[in-house]
């Protein structure tokens, strides 16, 4: 797992500073703690930084290959390829010779081999760019469902790329420019693949590829969701689910370095959880370890909310003693979610604010945790999206509304209202955002790619299509947010339920058999029940939890009081100060404030940190 940037220029030579490269590398150190390095030539320069996994003493980067003394290729890979020791047998047998172990090689050598069409036989999460020096072309790619980030902006001459906007800000062609849309983008909670905040920055969109060549440059969509009859009867349904998971996390448990599992207690970890530890058992391993991450005091004292009923550690334990577990609480202070320089990393790690606030500070604090036992931890992220797990999937108004789901939710949920995070915002710059307007073109944009079936009912379209919109305007934000928090805690997190045969599969299967049992997930449910105890198969979804200690909110209130009160504050003029002040005064005199409406603050001081440290030009 690694850092990538670098640029290239197939006509002549792009100027640039000789240091520019090594501003790539420390702005991808965050991504890289195991090495780093840098090929250059004239027209290009591949950039490196490594967290080394697989071969850890062979899979050094950028790597090259030669054909008669002459280097023709040159690349740099970020990710995991699940079947390489396949790939590997196969080109072997075609006359390629490996010089390491690494799935790093067999990148390189499936591109020599099959050419842009590589991307069609890898099998995992990637990104990565090859420059073939003789042609003066640049090759860059990225997994099915974007697991892994890859960014690229066009500059004169050339493209400038890396796995973090922060790479491609280290070099003197690309701006921090923001613009009123990239404003749009930084407050939806459903951009369109391929935006960003920066006004010169674009991301590579998933299942995409992008060649540059003397010319110019073009891109390709190489995978897409497929809407086929399903034929199976629920109990093959059942066993097909189970086979494919099994294989799943049974492939993502490969690793040359200490490995586990992230587990909250609810169904999606659980079952990832109870597989690993039936197929490290098999191969006389084991056993799995695994990670809880909690607060101080946060079970005695829980409050049930809006999504939350229970705290999760009890379920987590129940699961590590069901399946043996080597089991870790990670319990975090109130002191360790409001330290300054955990915040500030989170920002840094992000690029942009974001409104999560303690689930952001706490999720890094957690995988820095598991990074002092483990370098690779397995998840349960994506479950709930191609499984049917989140409330409002099975709430009418809110399905059934011409909108993004999760997005009729924020509207219809008192705190969030205003949107999510945007609760503070002048009425003046709202007005101008018109996120109303931007979600309205998004949704219409996302619905006109969704593939169908013929003769299915409204009910079951309805269901394929938020299916798909979750995988495509949902899911991505989670796994971008997953990656730049574990990256920059030296810890590669992987995602058994991103299997692209098990999401193809669960895309087709009828809405009324994933809730055969009249609950969310049935199909999961059903598939693992004999590997979990009746508590966790009974439990109901839970969110990440969040700090629920008074003194969390009252550090963030006066961390804003102060921001109000400085008039050199650059978030002001973006917000309505009379309605910040008001807000904070109630909450003085005894309102109640859920976790919900303290997005509102979150997010305006992160983007007034963004605002204030990170360079950032506003051009509104």
């Amino acid at each position: 797992m690694c850092g990538i940037a670098g640029w290239a220029g197939p006509g002549t030579p792009l100027p640039t500073a000789p240091d520019t490269a090594e501003a790539m590398v420390r702005a991808m150190a965050c991504r890289g703690p195991d090495g780093e390095g840098v090929w250059r030539d004239p027209h290009a320069t591949l950039v490196h930084t490594r967290m080394a996994v697989i071969d850890l003493a062979g899979g050094v980067q950028p790597m090259t290959a030669e054909e008669n003394g002459e280097e023709i290729a040159v690349l740099t890979y970020c990710g995991e390829i699940y079947n390489f020791r396949e790939l590997r047998t196969e080109l072997t047998g075609r006359g390629h010779r490996f010089r390491t172990r690494s799935d790093t090689e067999v990148v390189l050598r499936s591109y020599l081999e099959w050419g842009e069409a590589c991307v069609e036989r890898l099998e995992g999460m990637f990104a990565f760019a090859v420059w073939e020096p003789r042609e003066r072309r640049l090759f860059l790619a990225r997994d099915r469902f974007g697991i892994k980030p890859l960014y690229y902006a066009v500059i004169d001459g050339g493209i400038v790329f890396g796995s973090e906007p922060k790479a491609l800000l280290a070099h003197p062609g690309v701006r921090p420019v923001v613009d009123l849309d990239g404003l749009r983008v930084l407050f939806s909670m459903a951009r369109a693949p391929g935006e960003t905040v920066y006004r010169q920055i674009r991301e590579l969109p998933p299942a995409h590829t992008l060649t540059l060549r003397p010319g110019g440059h073009s891109s390709r969509r190489w995978f897409a969701l497929e809407a086929t009859p399903h034929t199976d009867t629920l109990e093959q349904t059942v066993g097909t689910v189970r086979e494919l998971l099994e294989d799943s996390v049974s492939r993502e448990l490969s690793s040359d370095v200490p490995l586990s599992v992230m587990l909250s207690g609810g169904l999606d970890s659980s079952s990832v959880a109870a597989l690993a530890a039936r197929a490290l058992a098999h191969r006389g391993e084991g056993p799995v370890r695994t990670s809880t991450v909690t607060y101080t005091g946060y079970s005695d004292n829980f409050q049930p909310d809006l999504v939350r009923s229970a705290p999760d550690s009890p379920y987590a334990r129940a699961v590590a003693e069901h399946t043996g577990a080597e089991h870790r609480e990670i319990e975090l202070t109130t002191a360790d979610l409001t330290d300054p320089e955990a915040r500030r990393t989170v920002l840094r790690a992000q690029d942009i604010p974001a409104p999560f606030g303690d689930m952001d500070t706490s999720t890094y604090q957690a995988f820095a945790g598991v990074r002092r036992h483990s370098r690779v931890a397995l998840t349960g992220e994506s479950a709930d999206e191609i499984f049917g797990g989140y409330s409002w999937v099975h709430i009418p108004d809110l399905a059934e509304e011409e909108q993004f789901p999760w997005v009729a939710f924020e509207q219809w949920h008192p705190g969030t209202r205003a949107g999510l995070g945007r609760g503070l915002l002048s009425r003046e710059f709202e007005n101008r955002l018109d996120m109303p307007g931007y979600y309205a073109d998004r949704y219409a944009q996302a619905m006109a790619g969704i593939p169908r079936l013929a003769g299915e009912s409204p009910g079951e379209r309805r269901a394929r299509e938020i299916c798909h919109l979750h995988l495509t305007h949902w899911l991505p934000r989670l796994l971008e947010r997953n990656d730049r928090l574990s990256m920059v805690s030296g810890l590669e997190v992987r995602v058994p339920f991103c299997d692209h045969r098990l999401v193809q599969y669960a895309y087709n299967i009828p809405a009324e058999m994933k809730t055969f049992d009249g609950r969310e997930k049935s199909l999961l449910r059903a598939a693992v029940r004999d590997l979990l105890p009746e508590e966790v198969l009974d439990r109901p979804k839970a969110p990440f939890p969040v700090s629920q200690d008074p003194t969390y909110a009252k550090t963030l209130h006066q961390e804003f009081h102060e921001v109000l009160e400085d008039p050199h504050s650059p978030v002001l003029p973006l917000l309505d100060t009379v309605a910040s002040r008001d807000f904070l005064a109630g909450l003085r005199e005894g309102d109640r404030q859920d976790w919900l409406h303290r997005m509102n603050v979150e997010m305006a001081l992160q983007v007034n940190t963004w605002l204030r440290d990170h360079g950032v030009t506003l051009e509104v």
